[in-house]
């Protein structure tokens, strides 16, 4: 997972003092700790606004911290994720590394949810410093009383690069949502079905 043993820290200090703020973003973090979220990244239709070839969805997404996305145009860049149904999401993590990618890696980015293209809205923006390792985005219901935040489609723009960079570089991408009960009892049996249509037999109704 290239997850640093390191203690999470707030990217803002003071960013989660307020209840009716969302959740802190945490800095060097294990991702999905515990196994409590389930990874639908799987699950969606990936595209970018541009790519250099050989560093497209394929290296943002195989897993590796050694491969990465690389635009090749104009500002913002962006990494659409598109999904066949309402989804909830409970976090999105980020692979970035500073120390490699100096003026490539992400400063600002933008955190957008919607239907379609024509109506997303901003539900979380992103600040960073030289980041290095895991940047997990936790992300709050925009519905009242809802549980999860819900959507079709997510949007991650990168608005601005460190020493204001022309190109950027992030290396994975992975979105999380709630286990469901199916999830659970997989878990507990310990069957490990990863298909969906075989997970749906693995509990007796």
């Amino acid at each position: 997972d290239g997850t640093m043993p390191t203690t999470p820290v707030a990217a803002t200090p003071g960013d989660a003092a307020a209840p009716d703020e969302p959740p802190a973003i945490v800095l060097n973090g294990a991702v999905n700790a515990q196994n409590r979220l389930r990874d639908i990244g799987d699950e969606a239709a990936w595209s970018l606004s541009t790519a250099k070839p050989g560093n497209g969805v394929d290296e943002l997404r195989d897993g590796s911290v050694d491969t990465y996305w690389q635009s090749d145009g104009g500002q913002p860049h962006l990494i659409n994720v598109q999904f066949r149904k309402k989804m909830a999401i409970s976090e999105i993590a980020f692979y970035l590394d500073y120390a490699l990618d100096e003026s490539y890696t992400p400063k600002k980015m933008s955190i957008r949810c919607g239907t379609t293209f024509h109506d997303l809205v901003e539900v979380r923006a992103v600040e960073l410093h030289e980041p290095t390792g895991w940047v997990v985005v936790p992300l709050a219901p925009t519905e009242p009383g809802m549980a999860h935040l819900r959507t079709f489609f997510v949007q991650i723009c990168v608005v601005s690069m460190h020493q204001n960079g022309r190109d950027t570089h992030v290396r994975q991408v992975r979105i999380f949502g709630p286990r469901t009960p199916v999830d659970v009892a997989v878990d507990v049996t310990g069957l490990g079905f990863r298909h969906t249509q075989l997970a749906r037999y693995a509990v007796l109704r």
